[in-house]
Order: C-alpha cells, then sequence, then structure tokens
C-alpha cells in the first residue's frame, strides 16, 4: 500500500530506526506498530493512557500479564500491560458495518519493558479488519489506525 511504512519482521533487531528523538524508535509490524522509548515502564503507560484518550480511546480493559504470568504459573516475567482501547464513535460504526466484529475489538495497545526504556505497540487495524473482508470497514479502520499513530507519536 503505497505510504504504508514497509513491514519489518517481528522480533528482527533492525525493526529499530531512529525516530524525530534519539530516545525514539519507530517498530513496525505486520499486525502492528509502535515506538521504542528511554522512558521508564511506569511513565509510559501513563502516558499512553493520556495519548489515547486525547484521541478518543478510553480504556476499557487491562491485563496486567505480570502479574498474571506471577498468579498463574508462578514465574515472573517482565513488567507488561495489554490496554484494550476503545474509541466508543468508531466502535459503533464498525458494528453496525459488521455486527460480529466484536470479535475482533477493543483494539489492543501493550506497553512493556524492554532495555534501557520500554515498547509501547498498537495494534493495526488495517491489518486485522482487513481479515473481515468488509469494503465498509476499510475507510473506518484507516481513521482508527491514523488515531492510534497519532496518539504514540504524542508519547
Amino acid at each position: 500500500m503505497p505510504g504504508r511504512p514497509q513491514v519489518i519482521p517481528w522480533r528482527n533487531p533492525s525493526i529499530l530506526r531512529p525516530c524525530k528523538e534519539v530516545y525514539k524508535m519507530e517498530r513496525t509490524l505486520s499486525y502492528g506498530f509502535g515506538r521504542s522509548l528511554r522512558v521508564p515502564y511506569e511513565e509510559v503507560v501513563q502516558r499512553t493512557r493520556e495519548a489515547l484518550k486525547q484521541q478518543g480511546f478510553g480504556v476499557i480493559s487491562e491485563i496486567d500479564v505480570r502479574q498474571t504470568m506471577k498468579e498463574k504459573r508462578g514465574v515472573d516475567f517482565r513488567p507488561y500491560v495489554i490496554l484494550g482501547a476503545c474509541n466508543p464513535e468508531m466502535a459503533e460504526k464498525a458494528l453496525e458495518a459488521e455486527i460480529d466484529l466484536g470479535l475482533l475489538l477493543p483494539c489492543n495497545v501493550v506497553v512493556y519493558q524492554s532495555d534501557g526504556g520500554s515498547v509501547v505497540e498498537a495494534m493495526d487495524p488495517e491489518a486485522v479488519l482487513g481479515l473481515v473482508r468488509n469494503p465498509k470497514l476499510e475507510t473506518i479502520a484507516r481513521e482508527v489506525r491514523e488515531r492510534l499513530q497519532r496518539a504514540l507519536d504524542g508519547l
């Protein structure tokens, strides 16, 4: 798709590319996009919540992966949270176009601790909603992606 960043395979060290500021690195996945920041995990989680809110998203679910792994598996895992982000207006439009789309909602945004900082990534609604093959969802998916991208760009 013209204008879209090149997709680079997941977990490949070459996925980091310099952005506007030295401490920010852009990350691109086939199913998501995000940033690596040299900022403490707790701060990035808070900033992510605020950035999502500014773009009209509410966090309607939260999974503390570290806590869950400790409780259910007895293992120590890095700080890692999955935020279920929902823009009610966009969700309503999407569900009107495809009632079963709730299976793919909300938009997951992850934040986890990484070497020297944190990573924040969002699912790519265009990639995910492309699975549905409903042309009515294309403009909705594009707008949701743009809003998520702006949220992450604001970090």
